[in-house]
């Protein structure tokens, strides 16, 4: 199943939702690599297998293996950053931002793919899963690196729309079981 057949699942109450999934494809700020990207970090951190799979099958023949891959890493490193530094910033106890974070995240000094494109999919990640912190660090690294805000705009946009469509197909997996 790929992103049309995905659209065609979503109810008619979700029909905002469809008409954006349907219009992903035609971001043009974005280099192919980033939008794909963009959406396959971005399922992941989504959190829905059916969606997943979905955007997986549609963007496997745009991304190459290491770009999959560095997909991949920076969902699964936001994972990680996005609680953490979403901690430091919601606790009223300021030492623990004093404190060493010990965390490993290699990944994001070597991603394997330009460094713009992995920052862009840490701030769409950040952005699904809610880190102020996150988002306004990789929001200066993209724009250090020579992206334009529209293309910030449209990567968390691209988030935004597969995040909505996670939450829609998820919540009608349950409501049709009970």
């Amino acid at each position: 199943m790929g992103i049309d057949e995905l659209r065609e699942k979503l109810p008619d109450h979700a029909k905002d939702v469809r008409l954006n999934l349907g219009s992903l494809s035609s971001i043009s700020s974005l280099t192919e690599q980033q939008l794909y990207g963009t959406m396959l970090a971005t399922a992941i951190a989504a959190r829905d297998p059916e969606v997943l799979a979905a955007v997986a099958a549609e963007v496997g023949p745009f991304l190459s293996p290491e770009a999959t891959a560095a997909a991949k890493a920076a969902a699964s490193v936001m994972a990680m950053n996005n609680v953490y530094y979403r901690f430091l910033h919601l606790v009223e106890e300021p030492t623990y931002a004093t404190m060493p974070a010990r965390l490993r995240m290699n990944v994001i000094a070597n991603p394997g793919v330009d460094k713009l494109d992995f920052e862009l999919w840490c701030l769409a990640v950040s952005a699904v899963n809610g880190c102020g912190s996150c988002i306004s660090s990789h929001e200066r690294a993209v724009l250090a690196a020579g992206a334009t805000r529209e293309m910030v705009q449209d990567a968390v946009r691209v988030a935004a729309v597969i995040h909505a469509a996670a939450v829609t197909v998820g919540g009608e997996r349950v409501l049709t079981a009970a």
